[in-house]
Formats: structure tokens, sequence, C-alpha cells
């Protein structure tokens, strides 16, 4: 968390900003906390940065990693693990291929829940095209 806070701010939003997000992920998602992966850190082959986050999947019997950042997770480096690294568009179109009502119906609750802009399904797919998501959003326009 400390290192998601950091690279939040360092793109640019408030550090206070970057607190409360942090702060709805560990209440929304208590589960989703890893401990004890610490001593797996040292036998992880993938890039030296980011072997915390293999070692944090291999410790919590993980499948799968959802991140933009495919280059430093090699699939030599997962293998042994059982574990598989793709990205954020992949990981919804699998979501929505599998489970097309939840995950439709997730987003209509989620534009449901915003105070502000977007309000609605499409705002929410612009946002999610924007962000990195463009198969995702064109599959879901699809579907409505």
């Amino acid at each position: 968390m400390t290192e998601l806070h950091r690279s939040l701010v360092k793109k640019g939003l408030a550090a206070d900003r970057a607190d409360r997000r942090i702060g709805h992920m560990n209440r929304f998602f208590p589960d989703a906390m890893v401990s004890g992966y610490e001593s797996l850190v040292g036998q992880m082959t993938n890039d030296p940065k980011d072997r915390h986050v293999l070692a944090a999947a291999v410790r919590a019997g993980a499948e799968v990693i959802v991140t933009f950042n495919l280059g430093d997770f090699r699939t030599t480096d997962l293998a042994p693990y059982d574990v598989e690294a793709v990205s954020p568009d992949d990981f919804l179109l699998d979501q929505l291929d599998l489970y097309p009502a939840v995950t439709i119906r997730a987003l209509e609750a989620q534009a449901a829940a915003h105070r502000r802009e977007p309000k609605t399904v499409p705002g929410i797919l612009a946002a999610l095209e924007r962000c990195g998501l463009p198969g995702f959003a064109a599959e879901v326009r699809r579907h409505l």
C-alpha cells in the first residue's frame, strides 16, 4: 500500500485523495490483504521491483495477477507457481464472457452509486476506456 500511495501521488493525485482511495480499498476488500509472503520474495525470479507482488500472489494462492505491467511478470517466472499475469482489459473481458449479467449489473450499480459524473453505464465505459480498458468498454457496449 505504501508503494501504491507513492505511485498515485507521483502520477498527480493529491496525498489526501490517495489516502482516501487506499482507505476505501482496505474497507471494501479486506480479504485482499496478504501477509506472510516476505520469506518468499527471494525465491522469485521476475523483475526485482515486483517480486513482492508475485510472492504475495503465491502466498495467497492466487491464480491470476491483474496488471498493466505485464513485462515484469514473464510466463517463465510465473509457471512454477501456476500463476498467470493478465491485463485489466483481458481480465474484465473474461469476467464479461463468463458472467455477462453479473458484470453488467455491477456496472449499473457502480453508475448508480456515483454522486458525480459518470452516473450512467455509458459514462462509466467512457472512463474505463480512457483508463486503458478499450476492449472491455467496446464489448460491454455490444451487450447493451
